[in-house]
């Protein structure tokens, strides 16, 4: 697939208080953010040029950058009016959104508490990817060789950089063998989550989700269990085990990019998207909808 290098898009991208031309938003090669990981970031959506959730995003982004033991240097409030101004700047309603922060080049070792903390927010044209009825075939996915960290050896709550290699790693053996992503067991060998989505099951009318103890819990998917207890669906989150999912009717992911997604299969385990999945891609669908005052 023919797709325009980021780098070479035009546009504006906001960058440390200004706006710049998109093609002139550089960092040098040896900045600490590339070398050692020293950087975090949102992924968020904008739909009819509201962004959804927005500001749990912002809070989130800077309570990443602490858990990487830096501060991002502009407030909540800066972060959202930055958005905004990066979304009527570039013209665009339905995007994505993407603030990143990360460690600059004034030092270049393991220890850079004097380097300057650099912010960008960059926005470009995701309209949703699929209609309910191509959503409603599922899926494939594969299952990961890499495992999420232990909590203990990783900061798992942020949305981090680094966190992300395995992902990369897993989802580009998975599209080499034709799935579409994969599913990634934790440190212990039970059900986690997938490369750049949370995960749900159901089974008897409830669903159950893992535990979001060592992985992101997604503001995604904070609302879709929100949406599913509105309804009167019980959700269960709690520790799931491989050999469990043989046992479950449905699946689906979750996340800012994949929305509400239905699953077919996981490696050797099929599924069929039901009336769970369908009620929730609806409601997702709706819920972020920017609402009309009257």
């Amino acid at each position: 697939m023919s797709v325009l290098p980021f780098d070479q898009r035009d546009g504006f991208i906001w960058k440390n208080g200004e706006m710049v031309p998109w093609k002139d938003a550089k960092l040098h090669v040896l900045s600490h953010g590339l070398h050692y990981g020293s950087c975090v970031f949102e992924g968020e959506r904008a739909y009819n040029g509201v962004i959804y959730k927005s500001r749990e995003h912002s809070e989130r982004f800077k309570k990443s950058a602490e858990l990487l033991d830096f501060e991002i240097p502009y407030s909540v409030d800066e972060i959202e009016a930055a958005k905004v101004a990066t979304l009527e700047k570039n013209g665009l309603k339905n995007s994505y959104v993407r603030p990143v922060a990360w460690r600059g080049s004034e030092m270049m070792a393991v220890a850079a508490q004097n380097a300057k903390i650099h912010v960008a927010i960059a926005v470009w044209d995701w309209p949703s990817m699929f209609d309910i009825a191509t959503k409603m075939k599922g899926i494939k996915l594969d299952i990961a060789e890499y495992r999420r960290p232990d909590p203990a050896c990783a900061p798992c709550a942020s949305k981090a950089a680094g966190l992300y290699m395995i992902c990369t790693i897993s989802k580009h053996r998975a599209e080499r063998r034709g799935y579409a992503d994969a599913m990634m067991l934790d440190w212990q060998g039970r059900v986690a989550e997938c490369t750049g989505a949370n995960i749900l099951f159901t089974k008897d009318g409830e669903i159950h989700t893992p535990l979001a103890d060592c992985f992101l819990n997604g503001i995604t998917r904070q609302t879709v269990i929100g949406l599913a207890r509105d309804k009167g669906i019980k959700v269960n989150e709690r520790r799931i085990l491989p050999e469990e999912l043989s046992s479950f009717e449905e699946c689906f992911i979750v996340g800012t990019g994949a929305e509400v997604t239905p699953v077919a299969e996981i490696g050797p385990y099929n599924f069929v998207p039901g009336a769970i999945s369908r009620t929730l891609v609806e409601a997702y669908a709706a819920e972020v909808q920017p609402k009309v005052l009257a």
